[in-house]
């Protein structure tokens, strides 16, 4: 008995150790993984002879000011850290002539020593508490074993800035980002029982976090309570590539992530940062805020984000590749959808040839973003009905400092001699009627828009169908003495511009344009018909600008920026009173063909354009989509009619007279059930709709169950 006990002994024993055994190798793959990301980055010689160059005796950098520590200066510190980065990468890389080099190290030495001795704290919580962590961090995980040992317990502090009791660690992108510094840090010293437990926070981060920061449950994100749309920025990078990072690292090991929470972290990807990028390529410009008026580079997001997801999950793997395949340059885009985030107020529509958007709000949210530390201080009116259309994703690529901040795509906007001040752009929406009804393929989009700017007021409607999309204007008004404006597009000038007049076919000279009874308009491989003759104006010349106009941040270029720029757009004159439009806009179509377009109207009947319904048929398609800002009826045909018995949005999808498909959403969010009348006499196997007994001859009274709590907005399709 008592040898027993004692082989129990040992044999558990062995088990600890064992387990302490792979926890330990388990610990030192991740590192190794970490460390391999930072070395992944190329070293240039050059470069770092270049920064050497810069460096001072006394371990500082002669192209910093280190007194400005103010927001709107950017904190140009950080270079000093991320430079000290690149100094170790290239000490650490054997391709490198810097490789092992004694004076090398020495500078990094002196550079590390001039920080800790000073250490620099910005106006901004964003630096202390990220950027110059991120560095520090890094910097020790690359050569931090060689460094004197008072000099990286000098620089703890500093790194230990990033902790989850910080300001910046609040729930959404911020936290995994600082927790993913504390994660590496932990991993330099070696801490693996604290790195266990920040590892699980980092896991249980994925979750749907809707009415709070975070993911919501239609896939958009929001940062803060202003429930601004932030998926491709907070969303995207601080929040689904810092968590993808983790899960890589530890993979495989025992601190992995559940795959249940790797799937949900790809569908977030899938439906909802992908389908807000150009094909799932391009940044798309309608969904960037306050960062719109930084100068970037046109190029495609990289494949790494998805290397990492397929190397822990083969969950919807097709999709994940097609993805990188397109960002790779070897597919074309080949997907066809149409998505409405109901949480953010914003509608995609994408088909192999154009993708296109809009972005609206309500008095769930709010417009747009403050413009914090000074970028984006003239967007005020860039989520009054913006409509955004790209065939290649570079339509509007760097045209800010010279784009008319009062004519955006798609909006109705009071023209004032200049825009409110900064302070002033963030705003709650005035209406509840704002959303879209879609069956995931097809949809429409409907605003009741009341500027809380100037308080201009418009019913403003988008019908999407295949090739072609509707928009439809209406009670267009506002008591101002200034004259309002409907921008139907304001991008880059790429091509003559063409247009007819009573047949007539013009190329339209350089300049500034009103021009009367105008038939169509055609730019770019992008129509602009007109149902009827119609008074517009266009605008094709060059426009000049400066990047230092658009923002408050320091150190930005004020050299003159000159761009050819193309501008299409209503004036309603000065106090409209229940005004309208109506245009079709046709992608990638040659302007060969517009004169069959102008004639066919691609199949476009429009219904009804007035302040209580906006609806379209697209009789190619036998589709038909309409908006109820109040009850009322349509009737298409003798034999067919819709009526509704109270606000809502519907889309038919008909066979002849008979309907195959119903889609209703509600976009007030204030109804539990929608209902509705429609010719013929149907029964419908489906738990969300009941048909209503009446005497009527054929006619169908349905009762549609709408969604509530989190999905209220949501679209219900019925197949009948």
């Amino acid at each position: 008995m008592v040898f027993l006990k004692k082989v129990i002994v040992i044999v558990l024993g062995m088990a600890v150790c064992m387990q302490a055994i792979t926890q330990s190798n388990d610990v030192e793959i991740i590192r190794t993984r970490v460390v391999e990301e930072l070395m992944k980055t190329e070293v240039n010689d050059s470069e770092i002879q270049e920064i050497l160059d810069r460096m001072t005796e006394n371990g500082s950098f002669s192209d910093i000011n280190y007194l400005d520590l103010s927001r709107t200066a950017g904190f140009p510190h950080r270079r000093h850290t991320y430079d000290l980065v690149k100094m170790a990468r290239a000490y650490q890389y054997k391709g490198s002539s810097f490789y092992q080099d004694a004076a090398l190290k020495r500078r990094i030495v002196d550079g590390l020593t001039y920080w800790v001795e000073h250490d620099f704290f910005g106006d901004n919580w964003h630096n202390n508490q990220i950027s110059t962590p991120t560095n520090l961090v890094n910097l020790m995980l690359l050569i931090g074993d060689e460094l004197p040992k008072d000099l990286v317990e000098g620089a703890q502090p500093m790194i230990g800035r990033a902790h989850m009791n910080a300001s910046g660690a609040r729930p959404s992108g911020d936290r995994i980002v600082i927790a993913g510094i504390l994660a590496k840090n932990l991993l330099f010293l070696d801490k693996k029982k604290e790195f266990d437990e920040i590892i699980r926070l980092i896991e249980g981060e994925v979750k749907f976090s809707t009415g709070k920061r975070g993911m919501q449950h239609d896939y958009s994100f929001h940062h803060r309570h202003d429930r601004v749309n932030n998926t491709v920025s907070y969303g995207y990078g601080k929040y689904a590539n810092a968590f993808g990072e983790w899960s890589y690292y530890v993979a495989n090991t025992e601190y992995q992530f559940s795959i249940e929470k790797i799937n949900h972290l790809i569908d977030y990807y899938l439906d909802g940062i992908y389908k807000q990028l150009v094909y799932g390529v391009y940044t798309d410009v309608s969904v960037k805020n306050r960062s719109i008026t930084h100068k970037v580079v046109f190029e495609p997001k990289g494949a790494l984000e998805i290397e990492r997801l397929l190397f822990s999950s083969d969950y919807r793997k097709d999709e994940l590749e097609e993805i990188m395949q397109l960002r790779r340059g070897l597919l074309k885009p080949s997907r066809s959808f149409c998505k409405f985030f109901w949480q953010t107020e914003h509608l995609v529509f994408q088909r192999p040839n154009f993708y296109t958007t809009v972005r609206m709000y309500s008095t769930r949210n709010r417009n747009m973003e403050v413009p914090y530390n000074g970028p984006g201080k003239p967007t005020h009116h860039r989520a009054d009905g913006t409509n955004y259309l790209m065939l290649r994703g570079d339509e509007y690529h760097n045209i800010w400092p010279v784009y008319d901040w009062q004519k955006i795509s798609g909006t109705t906007v009071l023209q004032k001699p200049s825009l409110h001040p900064p302070e002033d752009i963030q705003k709650d929406g005035l209406t509840d009627f704002v959303g879209a009804v879609t069956d995931g393929l097809y949809g429409a989009a409907a605003f009741d828009f009341r500027s809380p700017h100037d308080l201009v007021k418009a019913k403003k409607a988008w019908f999407f169908f295949d090739s072609v999309y509707v928009c439809l204007g209406n009670n267009v008004a506002a008591q101002s003495r200034l004259s309002v404006a409907t921008t139907i597009n304001q991008a880059l000038m790429r091509s003559e511009v063409l247009l007819t007049q009573g047949g007539a076919k013009a190329n339209l000279p350089r300049g500034s344009h009103a021009i009367e009874k105008a038939d169509w308009i055609h730019h770019d491989k992008v129509g602009y018909v007109f149902p009827q003759p119609t008074d517009i104006h266009v605008s094709n010349q060059t426009e000049e600008g400066r990047w230092s106009d658009i923002t408050d941040q320091k150190n930005i270029s004020d050299e003159l920026v000159s761009k050819d720029v193309f501008k299409i757009w209503y004036d309603h004159g000065r106090r409209p009173q229940d005004e309208s439009y109506e245009y079709l806009v046709v992608p990638d179509i040659s302007a060969d063909a517009m004169p069959d377009v102008h004639r066919s109207k691609m199949g476009i009947q429009i219904l009804e354009n007035s302040d209580s319904i906006q609806a379209v048929k697209q009789a190619n398609l036998d589709i038909i989509q309409a908006c109820f800002y109040r009850a009322g009826k349509l009737e298409f045909t003798p034999e067919l009619s819709l009526e509704m018995r109270g606000q809502g949005m519907v889309m038919l999808e008909m066979d002849g007279s008979v309907v195959q498909k119903l889609t209703v959403s509600d976009p007030s969010r204030q109804l539990s059930h929608m209902l509705l009348a429609v010719s013929g006499n149907y029964q419908i196997d489906n738990p969300n709709v009941e048909v209503v007994d009446t005497a009527k001859k054929d006619v169908t009274i349905l009762s549609v169950a709408l969604p509530r709590g989190v999905y209220a907005g949501k679209s219900v399709v019925v197949d009948f």
